[in-house]
């Protein structure tokens, strides 16, 4: 089976270029986020696995789901993914649409894990540092990982700085080894 990021770029990229064109970036995001929740719910992804669901009930059923939340280019997406048996695609789907809307928006992506829970001052504080190195306006994304004991990891795209307690000894351990 294909690995569902590849299959998802194109229906990612036909997604933005509808929403460019309907202007309406936010509602695809909605629309999509919703989507991938529905696919993501224990028995509705076992309908959608099942093989002896026809396309048509398929379909009918996850717009029943949506529940008047798609517009007509929605429902259509909808159908094209269910005639295609993709359905179990939308969460990288979504994932990658969001990652091209906040580019094409000037807009990067950062993750930040740390060890505890950053306030709300901490994080604007850390989004305004990363966006003055970045040149581009940050939405920040916080995580937390106990294991860090300390410090911070940040993830914008390609570029990572591990600034964590964790890395930190790593590093040292690496040295120490290699001075042996």
């Amino acid at each position: 089976m294909e690995d569902l990021s590849t299959i998802a770029r194109p229906y990612a990229q036909a997604v933005l270029a509808q929403a460019e064109k309907e202007k309406k970036l936010g509602e695809w995001s909605d629309m999509l986020d919703f989507l991938s929740a529905a696919v993501r719910d224990p028995q509705l992804s076992g309908i959608i696995a099942n093989p002896s669901i026809e396309s048509a009930r398929l379909s009918e059923l996850l717009l029943q789901v949506a529940d008047g939340r798609l517009s007509e280019t929605g429902v259509n997406l909808v159908k094209v993914l269910v005639e295609n048996r993709r359905v179990q695609a939308l969460p990288q789907i979504a994932e990658q649409y969001e990652k091209a809307r906040a580019e094409l928006e000037g807009k990067r992506n950062v993750e930040v894990t740390s060890a505890y829970k950053l306030t709300a001052a901490q994080q604007k504080a850390l989004a305004a540092a990363i966006a003055k190195r970045l040149g581009h306006e940050v939405e920040l994304t916080a995580f937390v990982d106990k294991d860090l004991v300390g410090g911070v990891i940040i993830r914008a795209g390609d570029t990572v700085i591990d600034a964590s307690m964790r890395g930190r000894l790593a590093q040292l351990g690496a040295s120490l080894g290699a001075a042996a």
